[in-house]
């Protein structure tokens, strides 16, 4: 049996939010969160059926699993029920979820958090023809991934004053360089940027975004070793960088920065960075406020305070992403993003979860983005590794 597995915790949490259980399904890997949630061991030989697993409010868990998978739920506590045939899983689901009226899925209506809605829409309909209204698991899947521990946090503390000290290298490095009149492009600063994350002990899914002039105006810009746009005096240059320690659990950092190459920065790259750094004190401002209030603080509703003060100042339409995103072992987490424009994200914001605040006005000549990460705490909210840039760096070339 599996000692990790977060029994008493979910249960606890389905009381509190007045559910019946919490429905886990799994089909060829459709569904990432609930063996991460469960505790699962990974998957070792052929795994091609289906298998749900409820855990009740109250009592026991039940397992509905495959003859020919019998024992894929094994490690886990509860009875266990096998089915055959199309109709023996019917019944065998009807006979899982013994009467219960409410459950929880893996299910965002209409699909508002494609984070969540793991569970494809015919299975969906199959527990509601049974007489079991189905819920989204949005804020218990929040609860139990983006909750830190912490070793979790601490471990994104360190990833954090890493990356504070890794971006500010990059661009001294750019003006040496530049400086030795040595010909230095994007693609070679990303390179710099994933060796330094090496030497700290760290890793990346990808590599980071290291954008000049026009280029930093794309946010998902990522220079190649084929297409790379070279650097020179009087550019512009926004570096976007993600990595975490590597070690079990490790939890993500992720920034973004903005530097000039030249001793004086041009004064409509000075508005436009005043602008998003002002926007973004008024995410960690709200969330500050939100969290001290004890109010039920949406992802949405910090979303809402930074695009209102883009919007103020005529910027709407260029501020084309969500606010921010949640932070965990993935740098794209499960739990509440700062969203109000690609998504509703009503979900709450939870003592001990981790989000990125970056707000960003994108113009076809630069782009400016100001990212920090931001760690809820019962009653407060602390920007994380270092101090938010407060201007727009210059590099001395």
């Amino acid at each position: 049996m599996n000692a990790a597995f977060p029994l008493a915790e979910i249960q606890t949490r389905l009381q509190s939010e007045k559910l019946d259980g919490w429905l886990f399904y799994q089909f060829h890997g459709c569904d990432p969160i609930a063996p991460r949630i469960l505790k699962l061991p990974e998957t070792k030989g052929i795994a091609s059926r289906r298998w749900f697993y409820f855990v009740p409010a109250k009592g026991e868990p039940q397992k509905l699993v495959h003859r020919i998978e019998s024992g894929m739920l094994d490690t886990l506590p509860g009875g266990k029920r096998i089915f055959l045939s199309w109709r023996e899983l019917r019944d065998g689901l009807r006979d899982t979820l013994g009467g219960a009226k409410r459950v929880a899925m893996q299910y965002s209506p209409e699909n508002a958090i494609p984070y969540v809605s793991r569970v494809d829409a015919g299975t969906i309909e199959l527990v509601r023809a049974l007489g079991t209204e189905v819920v989204s698991s949005g804020d218990l899947v929040a609860a139990f991934e983006a909750s830190l521990s912490p070793d979790g946090l601490a471990s994104h503390e360190e990833a954090a004053k890493h990356l504070y000290r890794i971006v500010e290298d990059a661009y001294a490095e750019i003006g040496k360089r530049l400086a030795k009149k040595q010909a230095v492009n994007e693609y070679d600063i990303a390179r710099y940027i994933m060796d330094r994350f090496e030497s700290a002990g760290m890793a990346s899914h990808d590599a980071p975004i290291v954008g000049v002039g026009p280029n930093s105006g794309n946010p998902h810009y990522e220079p190649t070793e084929t297409a790379s746009a070279p650097m020179k005096a009087g550019d512009f240059v926004l570096i976007d960088l993600w990595a975490k320690m590597k070690r079990p659990g490790a939890i993500y950092a992720d920034i973004t920065w903005v530097g000039f190459l030249g001793d004086r920065v041009p004064d409509k790259i000075a508005e436009v960075f005043a602008i998003v750094a002002a926007a973004r004190d008024a995410g960690i401002q709200r969330a500050k406020d939100g969290l001290a209030k004890g109010e039920r603080l949406r992802g949405c509703d910090v979303d809402d305070a930074v695009r209102a003060v883009i919007a103020a100042k005529g910027y709407a339409d260029k501020f084309i992403h969500r606010t921010g995103h949640s932070i965990g072992e993935e740098v794209h987490g499960n739990g509440a993003n700062m969203d109000n424009l690609e998504t509703k994200d009503e979900r709450r914001v939870l003592p001990r979860s981790l989000f990125s605040i970056e707000p960003g006005i994108y113009l076809p000549e630069f782009g400016v983005r100001c990212e920090v990460d931001v760690y809820a705490e019962e009653k407060t909210a602390r920007v994380t590794g270092g101090k938010p840039q407060d201007r727009v760096l210059t590099v001395s070339v």
